[in-house]
């Protein structure tokens, strides 16, 4: 059934998804990007890398990476 939904206003999610009424299909959105150099984000027990030098270049000249418009 359709809903009728008032005036609404959200400050602030931090996460999740808000319904109201009747709903197909929910599709969450998010993007981010991280910067980090070799060897940097290895997890676990009794590493060892040998990477040499290494410069991470976190400067991103690009206006926009991965769009969030619409249902793309």
């Amino acid at each position: 059934m359709p809903s009728i939904v008032g005036p609404i206003k959200i400050n602030s999610i931090g996460g999740g998804v808000v319904n109201f009424g009747d709903s197909f299909y929910l599709s969450p959105k998010s993007s981010s990007k991280t910067s980090a150099g070799s060897g940097s984000l290895n997890t676990g027990d009794f590493i060892n890398t040998n990477t040499g030098a290494s410069i991470t270049n976190p400067i991103d000249p690009d206006v926009n990476d991965q769009t969030q418009t619409a249902n793309a």
